[in-house]
């Protein structure tokens, strides 16, 4: 399971980002993850509480929202959402497409306790 490495790489950053700010606790950490960003969700969640125990984290809610997976036409121009299998476009239906977004992972924001 890879979400627990990225777990640990993730409680590194918001710790430095706190630290820059001089938090005295992080409340709050809003991810942003799309379907093809190779990262599970629900064994994020998971692993997070295993990674986050005894580090100034530990308290922090984990907030996951997913991404949806846009593509753009190549043919039409047209940009609209996909389905992971299936990177039609929307408009015209080729398969003539590019990914927008849904492979990433974005750390979006944290609330901090000042």
């Amino acid at each position: 399971m890879h979400e627990l490495s990225v777990c640990q790489a993730l409680i590194r950053q918001v710790e430095e980002v706190a630290r820059r700010h001089g938090a005295k606790r992080v409340k709050a950490i809003h991810l942003e993850i799309g379907p093809l960003s190779g990262v599970e969700p629900e064994l994020l969640r998971r692993a997070y509480g295993l990674a986050a125990s005894g580090t100034a984290v530990e308290d922090a809610e984990l907030c996951i929202e997913a991404l949806p997976l846009r593509v753009r036409c190549e043919e039409c121009g047209a940009e609209s959402t996909a389905t992971a299998n299936r990177l039609l476009c929307a408009r015209c239906g080729t398969w003539h497409t590019r990914l927008v977004s849904g492979d990433e992972m974005l750390l979006r924001s944290l609330e901090l306790d000042m």
